[in-house]
């Protein structure tokens, strides 16, 4: 069994016509054994049906879909889940555990009621991957579409490092361009030549982008039960109406509500790079 998700930066990305991006899954006995990310070759409903269809998919998971591409997929025997959003290899998860639920349509993005409180777990800073990558005009360069592996060390303005591949002794692969990066570092990648090495400084628009304040909710400490011990500055995960976990800080809490923040650590912030490349597949 195959099952392909709509593809943006790790998250299922909204519209599925314009998709740039599919993620297929390789699943036996009701796991994922293998995955790859894969080009769309192709734009409208019809070409991106066929796609699927001459890659074995039997499931595609997705957002937002029109009439068109439903019945496109319907003669291509593809079988459709949508309305998803947020992490794809969770989605996948969920449809696995029968917990991804098809509404046909796009998910909204207010996180106003619904929630549950997921694991607690601590926060964790990543410099390399999630964002907002998905923006701006396709990447051009030598190694746009080829698997890259890249040494890098990472820090703010003030010099404080944030993350290191070197301190971690393996170079960081992925597939440039395929939006599995934020959006800077993947252009500065795209035309390097292996052995080079650069320093970028990135803006937050080519990075994690700027805070979303309507990504800031205040809930009712009864509406989440397990909720009650937690603390300011927490990092923790709620799940979406579909059954699928995000991310979240704590800002507040008073006795009654609890305020979370879904914006990204990392949004907001200007980054420095330095990146070495390492190896091109």
């Amino acid at each position: 069994m195959k099952i392909a998700v709509t593809y943006d930066n790790g998250n299922i990305f909204q519209h599925f016509g314009k998709t740039e991006f599919f993620k297929v899954y390789e699943i036996e006995d009701n796991k994922v054994i293998s995955s790859e990310v894969i080009g769309s070759n192709g734009t409208g409903h019809g070409a991106l049906a066929g796609l699927l269809a001459d890659q074995d998919v039997d499931v595609l998971i997705c957002g937002g879909i029109g009439g068109g591409a439903q019945a496109a997929l319907e003669e291509a025997g593809v079988e459709m889940c949508a309305g998803a959003q947020g992490d794809a290899d969770q989605a996948v998860e969920a449809y696995l555990k029968g917990e991804l639920v098809s509404t046909g349509a796009n998910c909204d993005h207010h996180h106003e009621e619904g929630h549950s409180c997921g694991h607690h777990e601590e926060g964790h800073t990543c410099g390399n991957c999630g964002g907002s990558c998905g923006a701006g005009p396709a990447l051009t360069g030598r190694n746009v579409g080829k698997t890259c592996r890249t040494h890098y060390r990472g820090t703010f303005n003030d010099g404080t490092q944030f993350d290191s591949s070197y301190d971690r002794g393996e170079p960081l692969e992925f597939i440039c361009g395929a939006g599995q990066m934020i959006r800077g570092f993947d252009a500065a990648v795209a035309d390097m030549e292996v052995g080079q090495v650069v320093d970028v400084h990135l803006m937050p628009e080519e990075a994690y982008g700027m805070p979303d304040p309507n990504a800031v909710f205040t809930l009712e400490i009864a509406q989440l039960p397990g909720s009650e011990d937690l603390q300011a500055g927490q990092r923790v995960y709620l799940s979406n109406q579909y059954g699928q976990p995000f991310p979240v800080t704590v800002t507040e809490k008073d006795e009654t509500t609890i305020t979370f923040d879904a914006n990204h650590e990392m949004a907001g912030k200007e980054l420095n790079f330095r990146i070495e490349l390492v190896e091109v597949k």
